[in-house]
């Protein structure tokens, strides 16, 4: 009788460890901001207006500060492979929308981050400088390099 206590009393001891380890491995993935949709973002036509735009995509996640002319959505993906671990970004687009003065849409891109650079998904193009990339390349600076601890 003393043999099977024993024996039980490991099984416990063993489930219990088991499941408290399990508790930690398991991996989670976070979705913030505006969540692409494609098929949303293909309705988007030249010389639509604003509240077209509205009506299609919902509010913009920022606007441009000058003029209103340009609307950005944008949407980041992170992962941390256990509980315990920091977040890395895996994932982090800007769909922009770019307006003239009529508040007509003129062009739409979708920018990525893809081999550490800015690049639209839509044009299959990498901006050059000096266009309108100074608010993108602010927002994508540092999310590969980001350490909370300050280390």
């Amino acid at each position: 009788m003393r043999r099977y206590r024993s024996l039980f009393a490991r099984l416990a001891a063993a489930t219990f460890l088991a499941s408290t380890l399990a508790g930690c491995m398991g991996g989670e993935t976070f979705q913030r901001g505006y969540i692409v949709d494609e098929r949303a973002v293909a309705q988007i036509k030249k010389g639509m207006t604003g509240e077209q735009v509205l009506t299609t995509l919902g509010t913009p996640s920022t606007v441009s500060t000058v003029g209103n002319k340009s609307w950005y959505y944008i949407s980041q993906t992170s992962s941390r492979r256990f509980q315990f671990m920091p977040e890395s970004v895996v994932d982090q687009r800007v769909t922009a929308v770019y307006f003239d003065n009529a508040l007509r849409v003129e062009r739409v891109a979708l920018y990525g981050i893809q081999d550490g650079k800015v690049f639209d998904f839509i044009t299959r193009t990498t901006p050059s400088g000096g266009q309108e990339t100074s608010f993108l390349t602010q927002l994508f600076r540092g999310t590969g390099a980001f350490n909370p601890f300050g280390a």
